[in-house]
């Protein structure tokens, strides 16, 4: 009798073994379990509930190597000792069962998952081009996540703005140039908090882009783009459906933010390294060309004179004289400009703010630059005025922006002065035509002259990084009554 009891047991037992030997995937497993054990015990129901959310439930624990896999639920209460029996053996075996399914899940899912983020280190690795790198990106982010859109907004650092750079499925935002604040929206939010953002339901949400809301994206996920804890940008993910995404979608995608922020970062990295060789081509290709004509002209002058001077007559000798003197100011004025590049280059320009009486500065200047005539310049400054600014910083701000004034503007040009809480303004101001619209975008950059294609176009771009260098800045505007406006500001 005990012998074929024992041999119905194992009998039993042998069908939850069987169920658990049959499957690797987690589903059918517990599925093919929950019927093995309820025929092994003669149970009227059983039921296998896993995850976290199943120790809120009633029912035996299923452990394995002292983690909890879930519960098993029955009506024990209807069971006799021998049944049991059958399920203590049969719940051993589940445990072990599962618990070895959901490795091998995890690993596979581990698997899926690496295979997915190379997808986009490919692309990560294949592109050096910014924008090229970026379209790759999105493309391979959407099809590895099965979204519907695809963005990366980038970080303007100068106006602390989100600005979206690239989008798939989402393209109006980069053709409306879409700038969202740090901190406000939802993109926003990621980029001041640095973390993940899910809104699973995006027409009740805290969005500042309608263009999300006009293309009918239901759901959405961003994340940040990180290097070395600093924010380049946001990347984000939507659907068209209403979606649940969840925690493993949001580590795939951080994780694939992070190899895109790399990525990101070298390609900057390259292009200011262009951009760094163009600026050094162009300096050479100017410069020589530049310092080319002053010097030929002042060196056939001194040629013709020295040769043939007792020879010319008094107006001849006294037109190149003059000629002489102009050539070698401009010459001076352009190695000058040439050092002072090389010195903010190389961060070798220390300020040292000093007590400084503004009006006769101003007045100084403009007469070293033209003849001192009362409607040529009008200097809105009180005698008494006094900044604490460094003076060669200072002069040469001032006295690039006057040339400039003087060159291409109309008189009279104003010069006026403001001392706030926090900041010193200066501003210089003409009355010419301006600064043609396509031009302002480029007004600081080296080497831009313009339509004209006069001067060196070094003047504002100078003028500009020692401003900065002395903790401020230049901005230009155009006044409603015409004409060009620059404005210097300064810490007070």
């Amino acid at each position: 009798m005990a012998e074929r009891e024992d041999m119905d047991r194992f009998r039993r037992l042998q069908h939850v073994t069987d169920a658990a030997l049959t499957h690797l995937e987690l589903e059918p497993l517990v599925r093919q379990l929950e019927t093995a054990i309820q025929t092994a015990v003669e149970a009227e129901y059983v039921r296998i509930r896993l995850g976290d959310r199943a120790r809120f439930e009633h029912g035996i624990s299923l452990l394995y190597e002292d983690r909890l896999l879930g519960v098993l639920q029955t009506d024990t209460a209807h069971l006799d000792d021998r049944q049991l029996e059958i399920l203590r053996a049969a719940i051993d075996r589940a445990e072990r069962a599962i618990g070895h399914a959901q490795r091998f899940e995890y690993e596979r899912r581990g698997r899926e998952r690496l295979e997915r983020v190379q997808v986009v280190t490919d692309a990560a690795l294949a592109h050096l081009e910014l924008e090229e790198l970026l379209h790759e990106l999105l493309v391979r982010i959407r099809d590895v996540l099965g979204v519907d859109t695809t963005a990366i907004l980038l970080l303007d650092h100068d106006t602390n703005e989100l600005v979206a750079r690239s989008a798939v499925g989402l393209e109006e935002e980069v053709e409306q140039g879409v700038r969202i604040p740090v901190g406000r929206g939802f993109a926003g939010r990621v980029a001041a908090e640095k973390r993940p953002v899910i809104l699973p339901d995006v027409d009740h949400a805290d969005v500042l882009n309608p263009i999300l809301r006009e293309k009918g994206i239901k759901s959405m996920l961003g994340v940040p783009l990180l290097a070395q804890g600093h924010v380049l940008g946001v990347l984000h993910v939507g659907t068209l459906a209403p979606y649940e995404f969840g925690l493993e979608h949001v580590e795939l995608l951080q994780l694939v933010a992070d190899r895109a922020a790399i990525a990101i970062e070298k390609a900057r990295v390259h292009e200011e390294l262009r951009r760094v060789d163009q600026l050094k081509l162009n300096f050479v290709a100017v410069a020589s060309h530049e310092l080319r004509t002053p010097a030929t002209s002042v060196y056939g002058i001194v040629a013709t004179l020295r040769e043939r001077g007792d020879t010319l007559s008094a107006e001849t000798r006294e037109e190149l004289e003059e000629t002489l003197w102009s050539q070698t100011v401009r010459l001076r004025r352009l190695i000058e400009q040439l050092l002072d590049l090389s010195r903010l280059d190389s961060q070798a320009i220390e300020i040292h703010p000093e007590p400084l009486g503004l009006r006769n500065l101003v007045r100084e200047l403009a007469n070293a630059l033209v003849d001192p005539r009362e409607e040529s310049i009008d200097i809105e400054i009180e005698p008494g005025f006094a900044v604490l600014a460094d003076r060669l910083a200072l002069e040469r701000i001032v006295s690039n922006l006057l040339s400039n004034a003087f060159r291409y503007g109309k008189p009279p040009v104003r010069v006026s002065a403001e001392q706030g809480e926090r900041h010193l303004r200066i501003a210089i101001e003409d009355s010419g035509e301006g600064v043609p619209d396509e031009l302002v975008p480029r007004l600081f950059e080296r080497f831009e002259r313009g339509l004209s294609g006069h001067g060196t176009g070094l003047g504002l771009a100078i003028a500009k990084a020692y401003a900065t260098a002395h903790g401020g800045d230049l901005v230009y505007e155009t006044p409603e009554e015409g004409g060009a406006r620059f404005e210097v500001l300064l810490p007070a």
